[in-house]
């Protein structure tokens, strides 16, 4: 049988909050998470005490009551909440931190009644301690709880004070948003980086774009492709590197024996760089440098059989720069 009001009918229907859950589902695209990514971050005190802090933002958490398919509770958390972390004995403890919503309305839950149901409260931030130390997800100890997980910490032995490096953070985002272009570049002109001094050059010089990063962007994925490099004279050792804005990649190393003859060869290089806050919504030039090492004495071209492809992915995620 139908829910019989569907959002939204007018007149006098009453809407079930189980339809308004639903609507709330929809938008969040069936995921739970924090909205932002900065949001809910779990820090430590600039004092390390025997609490922690959540810092504020907006969340998505999903129905798991008994029967609450296609539900949704939509949580903000206006003001940095404090919650405290008990001191550590003899042993070890790892504790999780959690954003928790304790609905005693809704069908099977057992939530004792708030003092006054019209502001409740509803949602809290819980401690859940003694987990195990390699937990990762609250639905890993309390799988029934309309919950998300923000951080674990981990405390050592004879511990009262925590500090930032024993949270965890755990966030993931309701809705991660991506840019992805693709960029081309074929050499007009043959250019050459000849066996010379073991410095690193801005080889090849036409591989260089200029690119927009996202206000919202906290990682970046970047993958070149050098179809066609071509290598001459003797054997070839190099290494290659991505440099976006300040940002310097790893090491690709070229290690060609082939001698003295006249070949081609395709090299890949890959990083994911963590996008740091004051790069973001400004314009950051993306291109290469290459090292030609005097261990050997090859020289390296592009030209026009040489095809330089950068496939450039924004990605946000939760925020780990300090904030």
């Amino acid at each position: 049988m139908w829910d019989t009001v569907p959002w939204f009918t007018e007149g006098q229907a009453e809407h079930s909050s189980e339809v308004a859950r639903l609507l709330a589902y929809a938008a969040f695209g069936g995921g739970q998470g924090v909205i932002g990514s900065a949001d809910l971050a779990v820090r430590a005190l600039s004092s390390p005490a025997a609490q922690v802090q959540v810092r504020p933002g907006a969340c998505a958490i999903l129905n798991r009551a008994t029967g609450a398919t296609y539900q949704a509770y939509a949580g903000r958390l206006p003001s940095a909440d404090t919650v405290n972390i008990a001191g550590t004995g003899s042993s070890a403890r790892t504790d999780l931190i959690v954003a928790r919503v304790e609905n005693p309305y809704s069908y099977g839950e057992t939530w004792p009644l708030p003092s006054d149901p019209t502001v409740g409260p509803y949602i809290f931030t819980r401690v859940i301690p003694g987990v195990p130390s390699t937990t990762t997800d609250v639905r890993q100890v309390r799988p029934n709880d309309s919950a998300i997980t923000l951080a674990r910490v981990t405390l050592p032995p004879g511990t009262s004070s925590v500090t930032q490096s024993m949270i965890k953070d755990l966030r993931s985002m309701v809705i991660s948003r991506r840019d992805r272009v693709l960029y081309t570049m074929f050499p007009d002109t043959p250019s050459t980086l000849a066996y010379q001094d073991n410095q690193w050059r801005n080889w090849p010089g036409i591989a260089n774009w200029d690119i927009d990063v996202p206000e919202w962007a906290t990682r970046v994925k970047i993958m070149i492709t050098l179809a066609g490099l071509r290598m001459t004279r003797d054997n070839v050792f190099a290494h290659m590197q991505t440099k976006f804005g300040s940002l310097l990649g790893q090491d690709t190393v070229i290690d060609d024996d082939q001698g003295t003859g006249t070949r081609r060869s395709t090299i890949v290089l890959a990083d994911n760089y963590a996008v740091p806050s004051a790069m973001r919504g400004t314009t950051q030039r993306l291109s290469l440098q290459t090292y030609m090492s005097r261990a050997e004495t090859g020289d390296l071209h592009v030209d026009g059989g040489t095809s330089i492809i950068a496939d450039v992915e924004f990605v946000e995620k939760p925020d780990s720069e300090e904030l």
